[in-house]
């Protein structure tokens, strides 16, 4: 059906003026709305997602409106006004926002997807199952930049979650205003004729403080976030996909590394151009459950991890996970201790993996086989990391809501190598709620380990545990070993505390999660105090203490820390200030260390959307734990956000440590390592990054160019390399050589079809 431009600009013109009759209506008095409700209807006809209202499909949305100042105000009126329009046809879920404001005051970034920070900013929260377990989070900045991430109850925010909607923006005389379409194909919901949703819909407005409005009005005294969200019904007819989606790849590289021949000569060895597919595929079995597989999966990531101190550490270090195999149902497998480290999948040669969320009740599985597995040794003072070839991973999670903010839930997994070692847990875990205020979670694990029998891997592995019954060597020993976590939890407006005891045994180990020390009894208790203020130029101001104590499991002390602190937030340039200072005492390696202690300083500020920083400075009396000796190490880190136009963003930062004999001061230790990346965003779907490292410790230099084409989350183009320098030769302890120690060249191709 065609319509006329004079009927489109009667049906906005109406439209208009019925937004400003809600509008004066809802300022005329202003009272927040808790637990606000909101009726839809279906659109009367399509709407292009352009940021323009000009539609016809508009004319019978829905109006939300009466935000409140939620953060740093405590539900009070906002400083500039905020409408909502809210429809839906057969495909999507649409909603509108209207921003007014001053448009030459606006911050907004040109970049890629899910990378813009202290921009103004909507977001459509949304939990189309309402039991507070999980929600989906949408953001969108002035320029129509999108960034999601999943809520869950266990995890917190998922920042590395995607999933496919559309979204435009335009900056106007009268501020901006952003369109959304969320197709219902692209998330997961009941399969029930009529729906209702809790939604929430925020705008982040950063100025001297970071500001937030909301539809729905928080009570800071209730802990469960999303079960004061808006109630929003009249959804009718819809359906969640149940399509296939196919995820095709192919990654190219060719790499090369110096190496040493015989005779003691230096070469480069220069590999072939080595190419290779991988297919992904997803399919929705009922609007619940779905199941995805891969066959030689590409788990590349495009940006290397910054490098981390680890010069003063006995154990291995955590890395977050970015690889989007993992990312439907990640938070179905969360448990408090970890006990599924999706990394611990290094190199899969295949990998299936089940997710399904009924009533209430969310089951999770993954199969994969991984070809070169890493095999974890946790001890009391430090944890080993073997390659232990290959191995069959299993892993099963079943959890189950128990009304509001409410659940109990099963893990178990298992790991089967090939040199006929084993790894398996079993574990319970739950999170109930007592009250407003009060909630008690905890997890109980088993755990089964049979070692791989094979000498090769237990070279330089020396040494015994469990008071000498049994040997750090890999060597077929076999026994079963317990891990409890127990958490007694205020959330409050003003006094907030947590209990915490767990424990790890001697013998305890798992092969598929992150738990890189045993042998221990830990209980500690942490707690803040918040003033709020209304005026002035402090928004909140915290106190906080924090006490522990550890032990080893047959109850020899092994710490006792104290510690007192001071959180600031003002209302200028988004300035933070936070200050803390603890003593403590340590058995190490059976030495005692007493008399330590140790002060550190936080503070950051925002002061446009062109320059933001972050320093911390730390001085504290330590251990040397590689020298067994009381050092004062020093420390210092720097990050720096400078933006000089909207499309480039340059991120320095700098991390310094330098530690000396507390008696002697002889220096024991000392090195830098600074970073700094270069984005430019060409276009919407084009972008050019640049990342260099120095590291001070190895002496190595890494420059990683990267040229990217993106039109969705998965469907993506890129180009790039990674070169490594280090210095070859030393003279009087000064570089004295240095050349590419490694490089690396790569492509890769991925598109997502949908049906």
């Amino acid at each position: 059906m065609h319509i006329s431009k004079s009927g489109r600009v009667r049906g906005m013109a109406f439209l208009v003026i019925g937004m400003l009759l809600f509008s004066s209506m809802a300022w005329a008095s202003f009272t927040p709305q808790y637990k606000p409700t909101l009726e839809i209807a279906p659109t009367i006809e399509k709407i292009d997602i352009d940021g323009d209202f000009s539609d016809q499909g508009w004319t019978k949305a829905s109006l939300a409106g009466n935000f409140v100042e939620r953060s740093p105000g405590d539900m009070v009126e906002p400083d500039v006004r905020t409408e909502v329009m809210v429809t839906y046809d057969d495909e999507n879920l649409y909603v509108g926002f209207v921003c007014y404001d001053d448009p030459s005051t606006i911050r907004a970034t040109m970049c890629q997807r899910d990378q813009f920070h202290s921009d103004d900013a909507v977001c459509l929260l949304v939990d189309t199952y309402g039991n507070a377990a999980w929600a989906y989070e949408l953001f969108v900045n002035p320029y129509g930049v999108q960034k999601d991430a999943l809520w869950s109850s266990v995890g917190g925010e998922d920042n590395g979650f995607d999933v496919i909607w559309k979204a435009a923006a335009q900056v106007t005389d009268s501020g901006y205003q952003v369109e959304i379409a969320l197709p219902f194909a692209s998330i997961r919901f009941p399969n029930k004729d009529v729906q209702t949703w809790k939604m929430d819909f925020w705008r982040n407005r950063p100025r001297e403080s970071y500001t937030t409005y909301s539809w729905a009005a928080y009570d800071r005294d209730e802990q469960c976030w999303p079960c004061q969200w808006g109630e929003v019904s009249g959804i009718e007819g819809v359906k969640p996909g149940k399509g296939i989606e196919i995820l095709p790849a192919w990654v190219g590289n060719q790499s090369g590394s110096l190496t040493t021949d015989s005779e003691g000569n230096r070469e480069f060895d220069q590999q072939d151009v080595l190419g290779e597919m991988s297919l992904g595929a997803k399919y929705a079995v009922t609007s619940d459950i779905t199941l995805e597989a891969a066959v030689n999966p590409d788990f590349s990531q495009i940006e290397a991890d910054a490098a981390q101190v680890d010069v003063n550490t006995t154990i291995a270090l955590f890395y977050p996970e970015r690889r989007p195999f993992f990312q439907e149902g990640r938070d179905v497998f969360r448990t408090l201790f970890n006990s599924f480290y999706t990394r611990t999948v290094n190199d899969p040669d295949f990998a299936v993996k089940m997710v399904g969320r009924m009533n209430g009740t969310n089951i999770g599985y993954l199969l994969a086989q991984d070809a070169n597995s890493p095999y974890m040794i946790p001890l009391e003072e430090q944890s080993v990391v073997v390659n232990s070839g290959k191995s069959v991973v299993n892993a099963l999670r079943v959890s189950k809501d128990l009304g509001s903010s409410s659940k109990l839930g099963v893990i178990l997994t298992d790991r089967r190598f090939e040199h006929d070692g084993s790894g398996t847990i079993a574990a319970i875990d739950g999170d109930i709620r007592l009250s407003q205020n009060y909630s008690i979670d905890g997890q109980f694990v088993f755990s089964h380990t049979r070692e791989p029998g094979d000498s090769a891997l237990s070279e330089g592995l020396e040494g015994t545990f469990n008071d000498g019954a049994q040997t750090v060597a890999l060597d077929g020993e076999s026994y079963y070993g317990d891990a409890v976590i127990m958490r007694f939890r205020r959330s409050a407006r003003h006094f907030n505390f947590t209990v915490n005891y767990d424990h790890t045994s001697p013998d305890y180990r798992t092969q598929t999660g992150f738990d890189p020390w045993n042998d221990y009894r830990h209980l500690n208790t942490w707690g803040r105090y918040n003033f709020w203020y209304s005026k002035g130029i402090l928004e909140r101001l915290s106190p906080t203490y924090w006490v522990a104590g550890k032990w080893n499991y047959h109850g020899d002390e092994l710490t006792r820390q104290a510690n007192v602190g001071l959180d600031a937030n003002f209302r200028f340039a988004q300035s933070y200030l936070s200050a803390n200072y603890g003593v403590s005492r340590e058995v190490w390696s059976g030495v005692v260390f007493d008399d330590l202690w140790g002060a550190h300083v936080n503070f950051g500020s925002r002061f446009s959307g062109t320059l933001g920083y972050n320093v911390s400075i730390g001085v504290e009396k330590g251990i040397a734990r590689w020298l067994l000796r009381p050092g004062v190490e020093r420390n210092f880190s720097a990050s720096m956000n400078i933006k000089p136009i909207d499309r480039i963003i340059i991120e320095p930062s700098f991390t310094w440590v330098y530690s000396t004999d507390d008696e002697t001061d002889e220096r024991l230790y000392k090195g830098y390592i600074t970073r700094t990346r270069v984005r430019f965003q060409a276009s919407r779907q084009l972008s050019l990054r640049l990342v260099g490292q120095y590291n001070d410790f190895s002496q190595t230099v890494d420059i990683d160019p990267l040229v990217t084409y993106r039109l969705n989350p998965f469907s993506v183009f890129y180009v790039g390399s990674s070169v490594d320098y280090g210095d070859t030769e030393f003279r009087n302890g000064n570089p004295a050589d240095w050349r590419v120690t490694s490089r690396q060249f790569f492509m890769k191709l991925q598109y997502l079809f949908r049906t």
